[in-house]
């Protein structure tokens, strides 16, 4: 009889956590009367739609919609550009595996074109930079400093274990500058450093 019961304790944590992570994202994110609504069903692991509706913006800016790897995490709001116009960065996991990654964070984000309109922040691939790539493994976290975004991730030395990185953390700080020719911004490495545990 306590084995039935422990049993059933443990299929509903596990419903539970498979539950959790199906979790709809719907949110609004403002900075005084502009910003986002951002919706996604975030039902499958690999592929979602978001949909972005702007808000506070003129009349001709329209909703958009575009795909995410993965399920979206969060999402954020802030002036990237210091341009005074609000613009988003949403985080999302999963999508694509990629051997030996774990936890990879993808980033998405939307910079607002003086609330008429929208234009993409490109955020680069980290595997693409020769320096920034050694020793990462996934494990991302990021956050929000006074309009730059810092990513955060366990360094691997050779020999750790997926469980065991041992050489402390590697703090990365992106700065949003525009693209030549206009029309749309990317994140730059502006400083990176490393942090000991």
């Amino acid at each position: 009889m306590k084995f039935k019961i422990f049993l059933l304790i443990v299929i509903a944590i596990c419903f539970h956590q498979a539950f959790s992570q199906n979790r709809k994202i719907d949110t609004t994110l403002m900075i005084g009367k502009a910003g986002y609504k951002v919706s996604c069903n975030n039902k499958m692991p690999d592929k979602n739609s978001v949909m972005l509706k702007p808000i506070g913006f003129e009349a001709g800016a329209r909703d958009i919609n575009f795909y995410v790897k993965g399920k979206i995490m969060r999402a954020e709001i802030e002036d990237f550009n210091n341009d005074g116009f609000p613009d988003i960065v949403i985080f999302a996991t999963g999508g694509e595996v990629v051997t030996d990654y774990v936890n990879v964070v993808n980033v998405y984000a939307i910079a607002s074109a003086e609330n008429k309109s929208f234009t993409p922040i490109y955020f680069p691939d980290i595997l693409d930079d020769p320096k920034l790539r050694i020793g990462y493994k996934g494990h991302d976290e990021f956050s929000l400093m006074e309009g730059t975004l810092l990513r955060k991730f366990p360094v691997y030395n050779v020999g750790d274990s997926t469980n065991n990185p041992t050489g402390g953390k590697r703090i990365v700080q992106y700065k949003c500058f525009p693209v030549e020719g206009g029309g749309a911004y990317k994140f730059k490495v502006l400083t990176t450093y490393a942090v000991k545990e």
